[in-house]
């Protein structure tokens, strides 16, 4: 990735119906590691694979100075799918949804309020079908979703233990996002032995984040008919050849159910998801930590850093303030 200069016209083309956006916050998210490679079988499955020589493209935060669609008119703040640049060009029908709540960060737009939180609430409310009383699993636990699930998990009544890669993480996890315990997986040379000391009954619901020997230890550790919704797999993004999972049979004996889920076929409930979480954000029954780079020139090592767990939190990437 290279951070490269250009001209663009601060003017929509005459009889356009697209809109100019000022960009002000950008999304770091895990999944655009796989935009620039080809994944077999992805090609109609709604992932297009980025182009080389354009700028990346993903979720942010805007400003429209200018618009040719009556959705939206200058002077509206927006989130959604953008550039990674200082102004784009995007198509009105793009995914786009205006800010009406300006009472709360707005890079909270990029997090909370945006596309990862709408992938922790689809994906643990709708996905999951959770129950008070479960016990829930939650791999990269720090991360932009992962720290949400825990809490609506908590909100929900359940007992819950996050993963992470560091000490600062595990103590963010236990002592500011409340989860009822939390582990360092870097330090667990077992991670069968260690879900069994956390989760001596068994597992109801993992949040599978991570992929690779976190899932292969977790499906040991389900109780029947326990659930998996997988939003992600971190740890096998990088690699040229991912790993193998060993223990899938558990999902026949278990007869657990494990579905892969993606945030676009859940953003109808996007109004519901507001009312869910606007007042739990107000009264502080639910907090958000994000980690804050600045500057376009920054991104590139920001982006790269999320696979190496860099950040704390979620990774946000500040353009311009207004």
């Amino acid at each position: 990735m290279e951070i490269v200069e250009s001209t663009i016209t601060l003017k929509l083309p005459e009889g356009s119906n697209e809109v100019l956006l000022k960009n002000l916050y950008l999304s770091c998210d895990p999944y655009m590691r796989n935009l620039m490679s080809y994944i077999e079988g992805t090609k109609d499955e709604g992932f297009p694979s980025y182009t080389p020589g354009s700028p990346l493209t993903g979720f942010g935060v805007s400003k429209v100075l200018e618009s040719g669609h009556t959705n939206y008119e200058k002077g509206d703040l927006v989130w959604g799918f953008t550039k990674w640049e200082e102004y784009s060009l995007v198509a009105s029908t793009s995914i786009l949804f205006k800010i009406e709540h300006t009472d709360v960060p707005l890079s909270y737009y990029t997090g909370i309020l945006g596309m990862p939180g709408m992938t922790a609430y689809a994906g643990f409310f709708e996905v999951a079908s959770p129950k008070k009383g479960e016990n829930v699993f939650v791999s990269a636990a720090s991360g932009a979703v992962g720290q949400l699930v825990g809490q609506f998990a908590k909100l929900t009544g359940c007992y819950v233990v996050g993963s992470a890669g560091s000490k600062e993480k595990v103590d963010l996890l236990k002592n500011k996002l409340g989860f009822d315990e939390a582990f360092n997986y870097k330090e667990e040379p077992d991670l069968n032995a260690t879900l069994k000391r956390y989760f001596p009954e068994g597992i109801d619901i993992y949040f599978e984040n991570a992929g690779g020997k976190t899932l292969d230890a977790v499906l040991l550790n389900m109780r029947v008919h326990g659930r998996i919704p997988v939003c992600g797999m971190i740890s096998q993004y990088n690699l040229t050849q991912p790993e193998g999972v060993t223990t899938l049979a558990n999902l026949i004996y278990k007869r657990i159910r494990m579905e892969g889920f993606a945030v676009f076929d859940f953003y109808h409930l996007y109004p519901k998801f507001l009312e869910f979480i606007l007042p739990h954000i107000r009264e502080g029954k639910i907090v958000y930590v994000e980690d804050i780079a600045e500057g376009l020139e920054n991104g590139p090592a920001a982006l790269v850093g999320l696979y190496s767990g860099r950040n704390v939190g979620k990774q946000v990437l500040v353009v311009a303030r207004e």
